[in-house]
């Protein structure tokens, strides 16, 4: 599923540290996931996901971890 190799990503995502990742989520193609990332449950990730944020939807929109007080 992630990879810690130092090569080139060639077609799996490669998690971060502290990643959640919801029920059902897919995570598709040679993404990056970010530290500190919770992924939503069935949410469909085919893009990179910067550290400190939130993943949710189909397909994922990214919403910044400092923002959910606003």
């Amino acid at each position: 599923m992630g990879s810690k190799h130092a090569t080139k990503n060639v077609g799996f995502p490669i998690l971060g540290e502290n990643v959640l990742v919801g029920a059902g989520a897919k995570l598709l193609g040679p993404i990056k996931i970010g530290n500190n990332v919770i992924i939503g449950a069935n949410a469909v990730v085919i893009n990179d996901v910067p550290d400190n944020c939130i993943a949710v939807g189909v397909p994922a929109k990214i919403i910044p971890k400092n923002n959910l007080g606003d």
